[in-house]
C-alpha cells in the first residue's frame, strides 16, 4: 500500500530516530572547527535542538473548512449495476466533498509509522498546512459525510498520539546528545592544538587561612540557523575557575550573615563602608588582591580581583532604588567587561523596602535587559544566577550572579 494519500505508511519510526541521531552527529562533526570553538555551546544546542526533533502534528477540527464540486466517478465496479461492456469504465454524475482539517506542526510526520499500527492507514492529501479529506458518492448525505469525516480524524489522532509517544522520547535526548559531541569535538579540537590544559587561573589561597567567614562548600517553526560566529582562529582565554567563583560568592555571602548577627555595626554604613568590610574578607582569602574602584577597561568597577595580573572577578555593590538602576548597574557592569572577565556579579542591598517584592523585580529587570540568554538554577532564594551575552559579542558568554541583601536599617 504505497498510495501517496494514505497518511503513516512511508519510513518506520525506528529509521527515524536512526536518521535524527546521525545527521545530528555528522553535522556536529562537519562544522568548521574554528566556528564551533568560537560559539556558545548553549547556543548550539539550541539550533540542534530545534532542527532535530520531531514536531508531531497537532489537529485544529474547531477551524474545519468543507467545500464540495460535481465531478464524474467510474461505478463500472458496484455490483449492483448493470453494464453492457463489463470490465470497461463507466462514469456517472457524483459529488465530491473535501473537509479541511488544520494543523500545526512538522507536516513530514504525517509519513511516519508509528510503534504501533494497523493495516487500515487513514487516507488525506497534505495541501500547505492542512489535511484535506475527500468523500466522493453519487448520492451522499450530510450524515454519511459526517461520519465519514469523524472516523477518518478519530483514526488519524490516534497513529498522532502513537507517534507523539514514540517522538518525545527521542526529543528530550536531542539536546543531551548534541552537547555530549559538541564537548567532545571541541575536546579534541583543543588537544589537537595542544591547549586542552586547564585554561582557568587558579587563585591562591593563603596557606593555613582560617575561613571565618565561609559558607558550606557548594557541589559543584522556522527553519534553525545555525548561530553566527566567528571562523577566525580560535584562541582561548583564562577563565576563573567555577570553584573559585563560586567561593568567592560564598564569602561575599558569609559577611552579610555577620551583618545580620551584628546589625548594629552596619546601620549608618553607606555603599563604599559596606564594599571595604567585603574587600577585607577576601583579601583574607587570596592575598592582598581585591581591590575597590579599581579601573578596568572602560569603567570602575567596585569590586575587583586580580590573579597574575589579570582581571578574573568584577562586581558591582548597589543599594536597591529600583529595576532601572539595575538595569542601569548591568549595562555598567557590561560596559567594562573586558573579553576574558566571564564571571561577573551584582550585589544589590535592600533598606525599608519589601524585600519580597524587590527578590520578584530583579528577576523580572534582569531577564528583560536585550542581553539576557538565560536564566541558570538558582543555589538560594535570594541568588539569583544568569547567562548574559558579551556587549561585543554574542557569542562570548558572561556568567552574571544577581545577590540581594536585607541590610539593617
Amino acid at each position: 500500500m504505497r498510495d501517496r494519500n494514505y497518511l503513516f505508511n512511508s519510513v518506520d519510526w525506528f529509521s527515524v530516530d536512526q536518521h535524527q541521531r546521525k545527521e545530528l552527529a555528522k553535522e556536529i562533526d562537519s562544522i568548521n572547527g574554528d566556528r564551533l570553538l568560537n560559539s556558545s555551546v548553549e547556543d548550539l544546542c539550541d539550533y540542534f535542538e530545534k532542527k532535530y526533533k520531531i514536531e508531531v502534528p497537532v489537529l485544529r477540527p474547531d477551524n474545519i473548512v468543507a467545500d464540495q464540486r460535481e465531478t464524474k466517478i467510474d461505478v463500472s465496479g458496484d455490483p449492483r449495476r448493470y453494464f453492457s461492456n463489463p470490465g470497461q469504465p463507466f462514469y456517472v454524475n457524483g459529488t465530491t466533498v473535501e473537509i479541511s482539517v488544520p494543523f500545526e506542526g512538522n507536516s513530514e510526520a504525517f509519513k511516519i509509522r508509528p510503534t504501533s499500527y494497523t493495516m487500515n492507514f487513514p487516507k488525506a492529501e497534505i495541501k500547505n498546512n492542512n489535511l484535506v479529506i475527500k468523500i466522493e458518492g453519487t448520492d451522499l448525505s450530510a450524515d454519511q459525510v459526517r461520519n465519514e469525516v469523524n472516523r477518518t480524524i478519530s483514526d488519524i489522532e490516534g497513529y498522532l498520539v502513537t507517534l507523539r509517544s514514540n517522538a518525545q522520547g527521542l526529543n528530550t535526548q536531542i539536546r543531551s546528545l548534541a552537547h555530549a559531541a559538541i564537548e567532545q569535538r571541541r575536546g579534541k579540537l583543543l588537544k589537537d592544538r595542544n591547549l586542552l590544559g586547564d585554561l582557568g587561573f587558579k587563585i591562591k589561597a593563603r596557606e593555613g587561612e582560617a575561613r571565618t567567614y565561609t559558607a558550606p562548600e557548594v557541589r559543584r517553526k522556522l527553519t534553525p540557523s545555525l548561530p553566527a560566529a566567528s571562523t577566525t582562529p580560535y584562541k582561548p582565554e583564562p577563565t576563573l575557575a567555577n570553584a573559585d567563583y563560586e567561593h568567592i560568592l560564598s564569602v561575599i555571602q558569609s559577611m552579610v550573615h555577620v551583618m545580620e548577627r551584628s546589625p548594629s555595626a552596619f546601620t549608618s554604613m553607606d555603599e563604599e563602608s559596606i564594599r571595604s568590610h567585603f574587600l577585607v574578607q577576601l583579601n583574607g582569602h587570596y592575598e592582598g588582591q581585591a581591590t575597590g574602584e579599581t579601573f578596568n577597561y572602560q569603567g570602575k568597577t567596585d569590586i575587583l580581583i586580580r590573579s597574575e595580573g589579570k582581571n578574573i572577578f568584577i562586581a558591582e555593590c548597589k543599594f536597591w532604588s529600583g529595576p532601572k538602576k539595575l538595569i542601569e548597574t548591568i549595562d555598567q557592569l557590561l560596559g567594562y567587561s573586558s573579553w576574558r572577565d566571564t564571571k561577573v556579579a551584582v550585589i544589590v542591598f535592600n533598606r525599608n523596602k519589601d524585600f519580597s517584592k524587590v527578590l520578584e523585580s530583579i528577576q523580572e529587570a534582569t531577564k528583560a535587559h536585550s542581553n539576557f540568554k538565560r536564566q541558570m538554577t538558582s543555589t538560594s532564594e535570594t541568588m539569583f544566577r544568569y547567562v548574559f551575552a558579551h556587549r561585543d559579542d554574542p557569542n562570548r558568554e558572561l556568567l552574571l550572579t544577581v545577590m540581594a541583601f536585607d541590610v539593617p536599617t
